[in-house]
């Protein structure tokens, strides 16, 4: 629990020292808890969302609220504070991506974090501010504009992992020797990509929902801003995710093309030793005419001179075919 002060000295807090009452305008208390992977979640993690709710003058389903933290996203207002959840996005590797589920609790000056398991991102915030800030400047609807905005910046870095996997896709077609081993990449990036929009597309009712007008109105219009650049990053990062599939196209697109351009060449080849091939045996069939000819009288002598002139017949023809890179 960290509480920011932009007069004073940021101060990390316990959960018997909040005070709500007491916070001013300068001040944001930002609670973040982690109650583990367990579902349903361990009796004192429990207990201590029964005490933020009280502390943070949740009301009387405000605990159950905060228990019920699943893997759907939602907007719910209730007046004073409002309830967003969401999932953020993580890359393990592989290709495999994970969703960390969110809810986050925006109240007067005060502004709850919660979460199964550690999120990235947050970490990333945490080890990012060393010293003391300017945090407790902002509003609470700014500072959950902000954590929402790095959940989906969680996405635009899992598209670039995509990406990276892409062009190493690629690189491996367009290599001399086209492997079938592509082709279970492909269909490992056709999951993750339809795992990611699958994970991102149920938010667009959330962030939708977050820049209307009518949702948290103040005279300033900045909250009503702050929100608006959200939702606009948000469709940013959708479009991102959706190129993700015709990236996957273009990528299966481009090993059809290598593999038809691969059988080109192999039938190109083959299409060469056939004629070649023939050109010998007619050479070969018109030496075994029944007439008589005085090269048939040479002996021996005519018999490696006929073999050495298909062999240069071959020589000449292959040194042809490489020279035309018909080989």
């Amino acid at each position: 629990m960290t509480l920011y002060d932009a007069d004073g000295a940021d101060a990390d807090l316990a959960a018997d020292d909040i005070d709500v009452a007491a916070l001013s305008e300068r001040q944001l208390l930002w609670v973040d808890v982690d109650v583990g992977d367990e579902d349903p979640i361990a009796a004192d993690a429990a207990a201590l969302l029964r005490e933020l709710a009280r502390k943070l003058g949740l009301g009387p389903d405000g605990e159950q609220l905060l228990r019920e933290l699943n893997g759907s996203s939602r907007l719910q207002n209730f007046g004073d504070w409002f309830l967003v959840q969401v999932i953020a996005v993580e890359h393990s590797g592989g290709l495999k991506f994970r969703g960390r589920r969110l809810a986050i609790v925006c109240g007067e000056n005060v502004v709850l974090s919660l979460h199964h398991g550690p999120v990235e991102f947050i970490e990333q915030l945490r080890d990012r501010e060393r010293a003391d800030t300017r945090i407790g400047s902002l509003t609470a609807e700014g500072f959950t504009a902000s954590l929402l905005d790095w959940m989906v910046e969680s996405y635009l870095h899992a598209v670039s992992d995509f990406e990276a996997a892409v062009d190493r896709l690629e690189l491996t077609i367009l290599a001399r020797n086209v492997s079938h081993q592509s082709l279970p990449e492909l269909a490992r990036l056709r999951r993750g990509a339809s795992r990611l929009r699958r994970m991102l597309a149920p938010h667009r009712a959330v962030f939708g929902a977050l820049a209307r007008p009518d949702f948290r109105p103040d005279d300033t219009g900045l909250t009503d801003k702050q929100f608006r650049a959200l939702e606009q990053r948000f469709e940013r990062a959708m479009d991102a995710v959706e190129n993700t599939r015709d990236l996957v196209v273009g990528t299966f697109e481009l090993f059809t093309t290598r593999t038809a351009q691969r059988t080109n060449d192999t039938m190109r080849a083959l299409t060469f030793v056939t004629v070649l091939l023939g050109s010998l045996a007619m050479v070969a069939g018109a030496l075994g005419m029944n007439f008589k000819a005085s090269l048939f009288d040479t002996g021996n002598h005519g018999f490696w001179t006929a073999i050495g002139g298909m062999a240069a017949v071959v020589v000449v023809a292959i040194s042809v075919a490489r020279w035309r890179r018909w080989l």
